[in-house]
């Protein structure tokens, strides 16, 4: 019997080092949650994102880490399943006790989510442009709102060096983010005079990769006489099939120009990019843009992919939301020095003013209310080698405006987080 009680107590005393050896190292590290779908249509960008992150996790770490302690990548993946992104979100959060997560690329993943890091008080940083029309405590939104890409194209296409175009198809994924971008830039392209005979708008589901009768229709709605572009709100791998599609059908960028604005580098590796130069995109970053911080960047994601083994490791190239998921990471690191702690609320109120030398050549700035950056706009043009000619951009950064002022009632809102 005493033996059976001494293994008992040995067995519980192990058990109980084992744990305090664990809640050790688990208080040695700080977790950082990865939030992005690693399969299903929307991997061809959101892998990249990942590796940013991790690439960034690793540069701070090599530098001390946060608050003396290492950062600790959990990487999870949605699967490009909407709901899945909310049940990955509660895993990271309560389980995992992820201090911060990077991750979401489609509006439909970060509204999936939202409840989750409202009610567990989690902290999200979001890295792609969006349709605005939220502001929440729990999230920081690095990339562009409408008045930072979508309204500064559309003027570019309405302007004598954009081609002056007066007719105007608005083509887009079935989702909230170009549904909702399309109605500001109806009620936008309204307001310029342009009359909805004028307007073309179509959506496609994700994942969709037959663009034959659209690009027929869109040749037949260009006939008419008057100046016509196309604004592509495609997200996704669709992107590919469009592109092919739109250089099959001969349609020139002289002819009907398309900007897209979830389109960048990293969609365009795997098109044949010579039937498609002019064609434009509207972005906050290029990889093409050229300053030391630029160059530093580029080379740092280029020996990581080496490093790491990537598909196609000698042809990686960086893109804007890369750029956003990396500044957003270090502004968190900056944030969390700054409270000397990794709690929500501490670190929300930190991250008010945080500036970052950007590789896009400005020093980024975390806006003081509204939880968004301000940014330069680029608008860039394709070239045969699948990189972009910067032909129009803002004199400096431009401060975000979440709430369109096209869209009716918006003048109501306060450009304050809601800290309900």
């Amino acid at each position: 019997m005493s033996n059976r009680r001494t293994f008992i107590k040995a067995t519980v005393l192990a058990a109980a080092l084992s744990s305090i050896g664990m809640a050790a190292h688990a208080a040695d590290t700080i977790k950082v949650g990865i939030l992005h779908s690693l399969s299903g249509t929307m991997a061809i960008s959101e892998t990249a994102l990942k590796e940013t992150a991790l690439m960034a996790i690793e540069e701070i770490n090599a530098k001390g880490g946060v608050l003396g302690k290492k950062l600790e990548p959990v990487v999870v993946d949605p699967a490009s399943n909407w709901p899945l992104f909310a049940e990955k979100a509660r895993q990271l959060l309560s389980q995992d006790k992820v201090a911060v997560t990077f991750g979401c690329w489609t509006s439909v993943s970060r509204k999936s989510v939202l409840p989750v890091y409202k009610e567990l008080n989690g902290l999200l940083f979001y890295p792609v442009q969006y349709e605005g029309e939220e502001l929440e405590k729990n999230v920081f939104y690095t990339g562009a709102a409408p008045n930072q890409q979508a309204i500064p194209a559309v003027e570019y296409l309405m302007s004598k060096d954009g081609g002056e175009a007066k007719r105007f198809v608005l083509l887009g994924t079935d989702y909230v983010y170009p549904r909702t971008t399309n109605k500001i830039l109806r009620a936008f392209l309204k307001s310029k005079g342009v009359a909805d005979a004028d307007i073309m708008e179509e959506y496609t589901p994700f994942g969709h990769s037959d663009y034959q009768t659209i690009i027929a229709k869109i040749k037949q709605f260009s006939s008419q006489g008057k100046k016509t572009a196309v604004v592509s709100t495609i997200n996704g791998d669709s992107n590919v099939p469009f592109y092919k599609e739109l250089g099959n059908a001969g349609l020139k960028a002289t002819d009907v120009p398309v900007v897209a604005f979830s389109v960048g580098e990293e969609e365009l590796r795997g098109v044949d990019t010579k039937p498609l130069v002019g064609h434009l995109a509207s972005w906050n970053y290029f990889m093409s843009i050229k300053n030391p911080e630029n160059a530093k960047f580029v080379k740092m994601y280029r020996d990581w992919a080496k490093k790491q083994k990537l598909p196609n490791a000698d042809k990686v190239v960086t893109n804007d939301p890369m750029e956003a998921t990396y500044i957003g990471i270090h502004m968190w690191k900056q944030a969390v020095e700054k409270a000397k702690s990794t709690d929500t609320d501490k670190v929300i109120a930190a991250m008010a003013g945080q500036t970052f030398k950007a590789p896009s050549g400005i020093v980024s700035k975390m806006d003081e209310k509204n939880h968004h950056l301000h940014k330069s706009v680029f608008i860039g043009e394709v070239k045969a080698d699948g990189q972009f000619n910067v032909v129009w951009k803002t004199k400096g950064p431009v401060r975000a405006q979440p709430w369109s002022p096209y869209i009716e009632g918006n003048d109501k809102k306060k450009d304050v987080p809601d800290s309900k």
